[in-house]
C-alpha cells in the first residue's frame, strides 16, 4: 500500500505523526468503452462550449454555476486562501460509543500507520480506545475538504472513517409514511421473528459470501481470451409477487431451517464379521475448500 496523506493525530496535548492509507479497494472488473467493430478505445476530448476549442489541463479551473446560469470561476489561488484549521491534522474532539453513530453517516475508511518516532503514543491511544469501548470523533481536511471522522481500532490498527455532515444525509420523504399503515397481525410478527432467529448468527463472517457476478464476468473474459465460447451461468428464477404473507413467512422459516440443519448420514450396513469402524477406516477426510 502507498501512503496517500501524511499528518498527525492531535489527542489533547499529544501529537502522533501518522501516514494515511486507503483501507478498502474496489474489486469491480474494469471495462472500457470501445468501438464494437474493431475494439478501438473511445476517447473524449475536453473542449470549451463557448469557442469550441480543446482545452489543456493547465487552462482548466473549477466553476460554480449560479441559479440564473452565471458561472463563477474558482482558481487554485482562491482555494489556497480558504481557512482549513484541521489541515494535515486529525483533531480529536470527543469520544462516544460506536452504537451512538448511525452507519448512514459513514463515508470512506483509512488505515493509520504511526511514523517511526510515534509508535509509543500511537499504541497508547490505540489501547486506550480499545479499553474504553468508545470511538474518537475528529475533524480532518482531505483534498481541500474538511470533514468529520471517527477513529476506532481494527485488527490492532487505528482506522479513520470519514463521515458525512448532517445536512448531507437526506431525510426520507415517502408517501406511505404519511398514510395510514396496514395493521400487522401478531402471528405475522411472530413468524417474521422466527425467520430472523432461523437466519441469525452470533458473529458476522464476511468470508462466507462471494461476489458471484464478478467471478462469472472474469470467467467470460478468460474464456474469450482463450478463444472459447461462453456460456450463461445459471441464475435464480425471478420471484413472483407474494400473495399470502403468512404462507410466504412459514415457507421461508422452513427453508431456512433446512439450510442450517446438517444432513443426516445413513449408517452403513454391517456385513457379517465386519465392524462399523473397519468399514470407515479407509475414508480420507475432505480438505476444506480454499477461500
Amino acid at each position: 500500500m502507498r501512503s496517500m496523506w501524511k499528518g498527525s493525530v492531535s489527542f489533547g496535548l499529544v501529537t502522533i505523526p501518522i501516514n494515511l492509507y486507503t483501507a478498502t479497494e474496489n474489486k469491480n472488473v474494469s471495462l472500457r468503452q470501445v468501438h464494437v467493430a474493431d475494439g478501438g478505445r473511445i476517447q473524449y476530448k475536453r473542449f470549451c462550449t463557448i469557442d469550441g476549442e480543446e482545452v489543456p489541463y493547465a487552462d482548466i479551473a473549477k466553476g460554480y454555476e449560479t441559479d440564473d446560469g452565471e458561472m463563477v470561476v474558482i482558481t487554485d489561488d482562491d482555494l489556497k486562501d480558504l481557512p482549513l484549521s484541521s489541515s494535515n491534522v486529525i483533531d480529536v474532539l470527543e469520544f462516544v460509543p460506536l452504537e451512538a453513530i448511525d452507519p448512514l453517516h459513514f463515508d470512506r475508511h483509512y488505515y493509520l500507520e504511526p511514523q517511526k518516532a510515534a509508535v509509543k503514543p500511537y499504541v497508547l491511544l490505540r489501547d486506550a480506545l480499545h479499553k474504553s469501548g468508545h470511538v474518537a470523533i475528529a475533524k480532518v481536511a482531505l483534498r481541500q475538504r474538511e470533514t468529520l471522522a471517527l477513529l476506532r481500532v481494527h485488527a490492532d490498527v487505528m482506522v479513520m472513517t470519514t463521515m458525512l455532515w448532517p445536512d448531507e444525509v437526506r431525510t426520507p420523504d415517502f408517501g406511505f409514511l404519511r398514510d395510514e399503515l396496514p395493521q400487522v397481525r401478531p402471528q405475522e410478527l411472530s413468524m417474521a421473528g422466527s425467520l430472523i432467529d432461523s437466519l441469525s448468527e452470533p458473529v458476522f463472517d464476511p468470508g462466507k459470501y462471494t461476489d458471484h457476478y464478478r467471478e462469472a464476468l472474469e470467467a467470460v473474459i478468460d474464456a474469450k481470451i482463450a478463444g472459447k465460447k461462453t456460456t450463461r451461468p445459471a441464475g435464480r428464477s425471478p420471484k413472483t409477487d407474494v400473495v399470502d404473507l403468512m404462507a410466504a413467512l412459514e415457507a421461508s422459516v422452513s427453508e431456512a431451517k433446512k439450510a442450517r440443519k446438517p444432513a443426516k448420514r445413513t449408517p452403513a450396513k454391517k456385513s457379517a464379521g465386519t465392524s462399523s469402524t473397519s468399514s470407515t477406516s479407509g475414508r480420507g477426510r475432505r480438505s476444506p475448500k480454499s477461500a
